[in-house]
């Protein structure tokens, strides 16, 4: 039993990096195309269209620096709690990147066709990244209440 534990503990200490870089990469992608298309369609606002489809990558980073933290704190009495934080925080991770590059994807298209609203296209992407930093947070508080 104690090495099944042990088992969803790891499960739980790499799934953030994992979900969270699944999610990036679709995240991104989805975005990319959109830009991309823009980048054929206009002359100008190159860097904005590459900016907004490259955003959705910070739900990895949050994913690594869970893990590291989750990491330090494996034993049979925390596995548990490791493995319920980690999935359940790799799969909100996951979750806020795809969002996130869904709606980098409208704004690229709205600044497409009319560059003026760039700040206020990406309000709804900066909402979705702090929903993901909630998550994190919450993950880091959590981790550091379990007991060892």
């Amino acid at each position: 039993m104690e090495s099944f534990i042990n088992m969803l503990a790891w499960v739980g200490v790499f799934a953030p990096v994992a979900f969270g870089a699944i999610g990036s990469v679709l995240g991104c992608a989805f975005a990319g195309q959109a830009a991309i298309g823009a980048l054929l369609d206009t002359d100008t606002n190159y860097g904005r269209f590459i900016g907004l489809s490259v955003l959705p990558s910070t739900f990895v980073i949050y994913g690594i620096v869970l893990m590291f933290t989750l990491q330090a704190q494996v034993s049979p009495v925390s596995g548990g709690g490791l493995f319920a934080i980690g999935v359940l925080s790799g799969i909100a991770l996951l979750v806020t990147a795809l969002w996130q590059g869904r709606l980098c994807v409208s704004a690229i298209n709205a600044i497409k066709e009319k560059p003026e609203i760039f700040g206020l296209s990406i309000t709804p992407v900066a909402i979705i990244e702090g929903f993901g930093v909630f998550v994190f947070i919450f993950a880091l508080v959590l981790s550091g209440n379990l007991s060892t």
